[in-house]
C-alpha cells in the first residue's frame, strides 16, 4: 500500500553515484543478480522488472544489453523513474543506448504481467524488518515511505510464476525465511546483502532448462 508522501528528498540517478560508477566500470555481467537472471554471453533474456522502485536493477540488466520493462504502482515513484531515465538519456552515448532498451509502465504488476511476454520476472519487493537494531538506510526508508510495504508480494509472486517463460527471481534478505506460500526454488544465488531465489518454469518453451545458475 503507498503512502505517497507530498515531498522526498529520493532521486532516481542513473549517471551519478554507485550506478554511474558500476556503469562506467563495465561491471555487471559477473554479478550476482546477471546470473539470476540467466543473463549470460550470447544469451540476453526479455525481462520485467515487476518491482521497479529505484530502477538501479533494470539500469543494471538494460546495461548489459538485455530488453527490460520496468513496472511501477506508485504515482510518484514512476514520475522519479520517468525523470531518471529522461536524464540519462540526455547524456547520450552508452547511456542513451542503456535506455533505449527500458520501457517503463505504470500500474499494479498483478494486473499489467498477464499481459506481458517476457522470459525472465524480478521480484524485489519491500522486504521484511530486520531483526538487528541498525538503522535502514534513508533511501531505502524514503522509498519505503512511498511505496509502503507491499503486502500483496506473494500474489505477485504467484502471477509472476504463472506469467514468466523461463524463470522468476525474488531478491530477498540473505537471512530471511522464504517468503512463505511459495514452491522450494531451483536454486539460490547469494549477494553480499541479499539473496536470489531462483524458480525455474519448465515446459513452457524448449530453452527453460538452459543457462541454470
Amino acid at each position: 500500500m503507498s503512502k505517497e508522501p507530498n515531498n522526498t528528498d529520493l532521486v532516481v540517478d542513473f549517471v551519478g553515484g554507485a550506478v554511474g560508477h558500476r556503469f562506467r566500470a563495465g561491471e555487471g555481467r559477473g554479478q550476482a543478480l546477471a546470473k539470476a537472471v540467466g543473463l549470460t554471453k550470447g544469451r540476453l533474456p526479455t525481462i520485467v522488472d515487476a518491482t521497479a522502485g529505484l530502477g538501479r536493477d533494470s539500469f543494471l540488466l538494460a546495461s548489459l544489453g538485455a530488453n527490460v520493462t520496468m513496472i511501477e504502482r506508485s504515482p510518484q515513484m514512476h514520475a522519479l523513474l520517468a525523470a531518471g531515465l529522461e536524464a540519462a538519456k540526455a547524456e547520450g552515448g552508452r547511456y542513451a543506448e542503456t535506455v533505449a532498451r527500458m520501457t517503463l509502465l505504470h500500474g499494479d504488476s498483478r494486473l499489467l504481467l498477464p499481459g506481458l511476454e517476457t522470459d525472465v520476472v524480478l521480484v524485489d519487493p519491500m522486504h521484511p524488518p530486520r531483526h538487528n537494531s541498525a538503522l535502514v538506510k534513508k533511501e531505502m526508508r524514503d522509498l519505503r515511505d512511498i511505496v509502503g510495504a507491499d503486502d500483496d508480494q506473494a500474489e505477485l509472486m504467484r502471477v509472476a510464476l504463472d506469467v514468466a517463460k523461463k524463470r522468476v527471481v525474488l531478491k530477498w534478505p540473505q537471512k530471511a525465511d522464504p517468503m512463505p506460500g511459495l514452491p522450494k526454488p531451483n536454486h539460490q544465488i547469494d549477494g553480499k546483502n541479499t539473496r536470489y531465489d531462483v524458480f525455474m518454469i519448465f515446459g513452457k518453451t524448449d530453452e527453460t532448462a538452459a543457462g541454470q545458475g
